[in-house]
């Protein structure tokens, strides 16, 4: 039986999610080598037996969501009591390594398919903009957004690493 972790709404009329949420980046980059993926995994079993149900991923984080979506699909009926957060905008170059920050729509459209792809799941609880591209107005940014919400690819939509005036006009989009 998992633990009862205390819960707190997400934002002002969201769902309820576990206090702390579980930063799944160190699992596939930015910290050494990967582990196999059977430590990673059982790892994540680990993590939803202690009662952790709001886990947060991107799709820069190497392998990470393949990884989740392979633990999806050899834990049937789990994905239904996770609230998944995965985010968009820190594109990698496969070719040069560079990295950029891209809201443009066609990339964000193309951004969620391939992390409902790589995820293995229809839906994602939230969906938010890893960063802001400064050379496109964020409502351009949140009006793509907000067609992925209407399509029924993402439940909720947020932003990260933005300021209190960016938010005061993507408020406005919504």
């Amino acid at each position: 039986m998992a633990a009862q972790l205390p819960t707190r709404p997400l934002g002002k009329n969201g769902p309820q999610v576990t206090a702390l949420g579980f930063g799944l980046m160190g699992l596939s980059a930015f910290y050494g080598t990967p582990k196999p993926d059977k430590e990673r995994l059982a790892l994540l079993d680990h993590v939803y037996e202690s009662g952790e149900r709001f886990w947060d991923t991107a799709d820069m984080y190497g392998d990470n969501e393949d990884l989740l979506g392979q633990w999806f699909k050899q834990n049937p009926g789990k994905r239904e009591t996770i609230f998944l957060a995965t985010k968009f905008a820190n594109f990698v170059d496969p070719k040069t390594g560079g990295r950029f920050v891209r809201n443009e729509p066609e990339y964000i459209h193309q951004a969620c398919d391939k992390s409902l792809k790589r995820l293995g799941i229809e839906q994602i609880d939230l969906y938010y903009c890893h960063r802001v591209q400064a050379s496109q107005p964020i409502e351009i940014t949140v009006r793509e957004m907000k067609k992925l919400q209407d399509a029924g690819k993402v439940k909720y939509l947020g932003l990260s690493e933005c300021s209190a005036e960016t938010l005061r006009r993507a408020c406005k989009v919504m």
